[in-house]
């Protein structure tokens, strides 16, 4: 479960592999101009467990992306070729998501697939990827996450929303490998709308996330906000459609056994 306690998250439990770098990697130039990785030193890619069980977190010790982006996430449903990384990622059978955080790359599988089988290749492309000094996006560096920025025409009510989203819930949502997005607030309702993504996004405790933990948080601090909902694309809605479907014909099919 994505649970908020005290603004912060367990760390699951984690394996190593190396990968080589340059001697002139380091924080501050790790993202030049054209977003070229920088050759050989050694450093530890670490992956960790997700509450999503079809999730895993990915940190290589550096900056994935530059301080103008907040995060990125593809699908295999989407586009993906300004990533060179993500096209890699994504030949890799099994492959459902990529979620780029600063430091860290959660990718998402099928449930069909097995970690077991998936995750080596995972490691063996990102290492080769970065080891190679090849860069994570292409082109020119894109602008920052805007659903958080205040603005002149913004409410109290909504500047006080999206600080406590920026500085107190993402970074511990950002923790255990995915992110939330502001999609807005009805003033009336007490309805914030909210963009569940990375490992969170096909996470079976989502509900719970936000319910028990994002909406009782923002609750507390803003008495104006009443519920949280969360905003699903037409794929997911499609999933649940058939998710449920299936659960209904398992429910169907226990009761004629029980007859």
């Amino acid at each position: 479960m994505f649970a908020l306690k005290n603004l912060r998250l367990s760390f699951p439990r984690s394996s190593f592999q190396a990968v080589k770098f340059g001697p002139r990697l380091s924080r501050r130039n790790a993202f030049p101009l054209a977003f070229q990785m920088p050759s050989s030193r050694s450093i530890w890619i670490r992956s960790e467990e997700t509450p999503n069980e079809n999730a895993i977190k990915f940190l290589p010790g550096l900056d994935i992306l530059p301080p103008t982006i907040g995060t990125l996430e593809y699908m295999r449903t989407q586009e993906y070729n300004n990533s060179p990384l993500a096209e890699k990622l994504f030949e890799i059978p099994g492959v459902k998501s990529i979620f780029f955080g600063r430091d860290f790359i959660t990718v998402s599988k099928d449930e069909s697939q097995s970690w077991t089988q998936l995750k080596p290749e995972v490691f063996s492309t990102i290492m080769e990827h970065l080891s190679n000094g090849e860069s994570v996006l292409a082109g020119d560096p894109l602008n920052g996450p805007s659903d958080t920025q205040i603005l002149e025409s913004d409410s109290q009510t909504v500047a006080m929303i999206k600080e406590l989203l920026e500085t107190s819930i993402r970074p511990s949502i950002q923790e255990d490998g995915g992110d939330v997005e502001f999609r807005g607030f009805d003033e009336e309702t007490g309805m914030v709308s909210l963009k569940l993504r990375g490992a969170c996004r096909s996470c079976s405790s989502s509900a719970v996330t936000l319910k028990s933990g994002i909406q009782q948080m923002l609750n507390h601090y803003i008495p104006e906000v009443r519920e949280v909902n969360q905003v699903l694309d037409p794929e997911e809605e499609v999933a649940i459609s058939e998710f449920e479907k299936f659960e209904k014909r398992i429910h169907q099919n226990e009761q004629k056994e029980d007859k």
